[in-house]
């Protein structure tokens, strides 16, 4: 077994047998900042605990992806943020590959839970708050089979990982960004108010956009379309503008603060970085900028909610692009902060994922 939830001994036992409830696994992150021991003890109300799994090592998650797909479960929500969700998600494919224990078994439909940092995948699927009841809502529903729609989502393809965006330039300087704001300044009466969307405005508006004030915003750079197909320049209604560029071809050549893609629109707390993320099956929306750091603060929340195209913003749709800067760029993966990097290349990942969602419709 490999979880150990805190239940208590006079709680009723939840029926387990397959035709009284849908199978529906759990995997929780036990080193996720949200996964505490209340919320395993409220799930373990509503899940039998053989459905119930906590992780807390990338061993622990290896062995829990091979547990559900000996069970052949149909459905599995994670909780712990948007790292957990694709670290897991890494592993079943890795299994059910053409080199895997489980090579051809199709893939559970995903659910997630709101219990990371950012949150942006849980964001993109309509799920429920953490207050209150919300996460356990989502669980009770998907186990009676109160699942009205799905989402199909493309993943990216990033240096052997698949993740839902990743990015070099100013987007990874704002990760880095919000993790120093959250560790110098999230303490004491500031940690509520630097820890969630507070902390992510306050590291645009007092770090990086200040950064870039007095710094050099933008580095030369060139981005290729890469052999998978032809691409698309897109204009602010996110519809395609003159011809298809065709694999090979320069897309952008000139300075850059940012260039970054991602499959799906939100970064965290309702960012809508990607506004035109899974609107084209099979491709991802790539962004570059090359704004002012003055006028990113000065449109900030036009931005935040996506509704921001000056013309220093250069939106595409591709299968496959090859960026390369001129000097090293700030680099991260699913919000992740991973180094940096002058030469990277992005793809569509040839899989993609079913994710429950219970307010969008199925598609």
């Amino acid at each position: 077994m490999l979880v150990q939830p805190l239940r208590s001994p006079e709680l009723r036992q939840i029926p387990t047998s397959p035709s009284a409830t849908p199978r529906v696994a759990v995997l929780l992150n036990a080193n996720a900042r949200k996964v505490d021991a209340r919320v395993v003890k409220a799930l373990s109300h509503v899940v039998p605990e053989e459905d119930l799994f906590l992780s807390r090592s990338p061993l622990d998650a290896r062995r829990i992806a091979q547990e559900v797909l000996e069970r052949n479960y149909p459905m599995v929500f994670t909780g712990g943020g948007d790292g957990t969700f694709m670290g897991f998600v890494n592993e079943l494919i890795r299994q059910t590959d053409g080199r895997g224990r489980f090579a051809g078994q199709p893939l559970p439909r995903f659910g997630v839970l709101k219990l990371g940092t950012g949150n942006g995948i849980a964001s993109f699927v309509n799920a429920s708050s953490p207050r209150g009841d919300g996460i356990l809502h989502d669980v009770v529903r998907a186990r009676s089979g109160d699942v009205p729609g799905a989402r199909r989502m493309d993943l990216l393809m990033v240096e052997g990982q698949r993740a839902p965006f990743a990015g070099l330039g100013v987007d990874g300087k704002l990760l880095n960004d919000y993790i120093w704001v959250k560790e110098n300044l999230g303490k004491g009466f500031f940690k509520k108010m630097m820890t969630g969307s507070g902390g992510y405005f306050s590291a645009v508006a007092f770090k990086t956009v200040p950064h870039y004030m007095v710094n050099s915003t933008s580095v030369e750079c060139e981005i290729r379309n890469g052999s998978a197909g032809e691409a698309y320049r897109l204009g602010p209604d996110g519809s395609p503008v003159g011809e298809p560029l065709a694999p090979g071809a320069v897309l952008f050549q000139g300075n850059l603060m940012m260039a970054a893609a991602a499959t799906m629109p939100f970064y965290g707390y309702g960012f809508r970085m990607f506004p035109f993320a899974n609107h084209r099956r099979g491709m991802m929306h790539l962004r570059l900028g090359q704004v002012s750091a003055a006028s990113i603060l000065a449109h900030l929340p036009k931005m935040w909610a996506g509704r921001w195209f000056p013309e220093g913003i250069h939106d595409f749709h591709a299968k496959e692009v090859t960026i390369r800067f001129a000097n090293p760029m700030p680099f991260q993966v699913g919000g992740d902060a991973a180094g940096y990097r002058k030469a990277l290349t992005l793809s569509v990942a040839p899989e993609s994922i079913d994710l429950v969602d219970f307010h969008g419709e199925m598609n």
